[in-house]
């Protein structure tokens, strides 16, 4: 079995300000891949710009370090090439939900057998605290010193509208929770999202390690994700938000098993031409 430790990059030069949620993110990450058992050689992590972004680099695992918004293209496209390997996209609110907002859309669309971790900090970290996608109405920012005038992105509610085959959202001071939900999104077939609520403590001084436990609740045992009436109703609550597995449709067609390519050769395009 692996050991969390076992995906750590020795003397890795960590540029995440003490406290940031992301610590907690790349801990729960690593741990859900010690426990599934799964081979850093088998695993790709792929993502965009930003401070979310820098995870591939500190994770001992393949990597693909794309531009901003456009993780998931690439991500994709990893997949489609190499159906074997464990495929995550990662990146934050704004590079995910901003920039990359159109390849979020179609994706879900698509249905890649890919895991989407989304660092939801509600703010632009990077930059140095403009307005994210997800940044609350009426927040003031560094750029936005009048407050925010749009209500923010609500991407669990948009993935449920899709029929996306997994949603989830959870906290990144939670990590038992959160490893086991990476734990799910990984195992399951298709595409995930998880959402994740995670301080940024250098920029966002409202969404606080402690206006997240305030402002959140689990998801009782029997609740049930795959009553997708139910499950749009909890993504569109403001009053307080849920977090665990929300929707999940199991029996949406997987986008590569519906290549041509794979149709009568199960062989990944990678290899072919390289095995005799």
């Amino acid at each position: 079995m692996f050991q969390p430790n076992d995906y750590d990059i020795p003397n890795a030069d960590i540029a995440w300000c003490p406290g940031c949620g992301n610590f907690g993110i790349m801990r729960a990450l690593k741990t859900a891949l010690a426990q599934l058992n799964l081979p850093p050689q088998n695993v790709v992590i792929v993502s965009g710009i930003g401070q979310a972004a820098k995870m591939p680099q500190y994770v001992k695992a393949h990597m693909f370090n794309g531009l901003h918004g456009r993780s998931l293209p690439a991500a994709v496209a990893i997949k489609m090439a190499n159906p074997e390997l464990v495929v995550i996209a990662e990146s934050g609110d704004g590079c995910s939900y901003g920039e990359g907002g159109n390849h979020f859309i179609h994706t879900i669309r698509r249905n890649p057998d890919i895991t989407n971790i989304v660092h939801n900090n509600q703010i632009y970290g990077l930059t140095k605290g403009q307005a994210s996608p997800t940044t609350m109405r009426g927040q003031i920012t560094t750029l936005q010193i009048d407050g925010v005038y749009v209500d923010p992105f609500n991407p669990i509610a948009v993935a449920v509208a899709l029929d996306a085959s997994f949603v989830a959202r959870t906290f990144s001071g939670y990590l038992d929770l959160t490893v086991e939900i990476f734990k799910q999104a990984i195992q399951h077939k298709g595409y995930a999202l998880v959402d994740v609520f995670q301080p940024c403590v250098s920029f966002n001084k409202l969404n606080t390690y402690e206006w997240y436990k305030e402002n959140t609740y689990i998801l009782p045992d029997s609740y049930d994700p795959t009553d997708r009436v139910q499950a749009f109703r909890i993504a569109t609550e403001t009053k307080k938000f849920a977090l665990g597995v929300i929707y999940k449709n199991p029996s949406k067609p997987v986008f590569e098993e519906q290549l041509i390519a794979y149709k009568t050769n199960k062989t990944p395009i990678a290899y072919r031409g390289l095995i005799a």
